[in-house]
């Protein structure tokens, strides 16, 4: 196993904010980090939104949910991840260290989440697969859009 000994797993917190909804982008929002911790997520929703304008960020008519997680104490990580293809999550990842957020450098094998940000990521599956099994009408997109998961993981 490749866990260090003195690794010691800690609970952590998911909480559903308010979704960034940008011309045609609806993107749910989870923020992931301590209990005693909170994040004040209005500079990478900003970020977001700029990226998005700006075209390095091409999700237009895209629908999916972002992570916001606090790694540590100021380690931020933005996981945005979109429904294409009819049933495939398709993932952008940035990264903050008291900084400006940048794109995680890409590499052959990489990391792809925590154990904390799979919470939301199953919610997010199940909740995409009930909508692909519905009628897809416009209460079934609101039903979607509605589902979120909030509580410790």
């Amino acid at each position: 196993m490749n866990v260090d000994e003195d690794y010691r797993h800690i609970t952590k917190m998911i909480t559903p904010g308010p979704p960034l909804v940008l011309p045609d982008v609806y993107l749910k929002w989870y923020a992931v980090c301590r209990a005693d911790q909170s994040i004040d997520s209005a500079e990478a929703r900003a970020f977001l939104a700029g990226e998005v304008a700006a075209g390095r960020l091409a999700i237009t008519g895209d629908v999916g949910f972002v992570i916001h997680h606090l790694s540590g104490e100021h380690v931020h990580l933005l996981l945005v991840c979109t429904w294409r293809g009819n049933n495939e999550m398709w993932e952008t990842v940035y990264i903050s260290d008291a900084g400006p957020f940048t794109l995680m450098p890409q590499t052959t094998h990489r990391g792809v989440m925590c154990v904390w940000e799979f919470g939301a990521v199953a919610h997010e599956h199940q909740a995409w697969t009930e909508f692909l099994r519905s009628d897809r009408t416009e209460k079934a997109r609101q039903r979607y859009a509605e589902s979120q998961f909030s509580g410790p993981i």
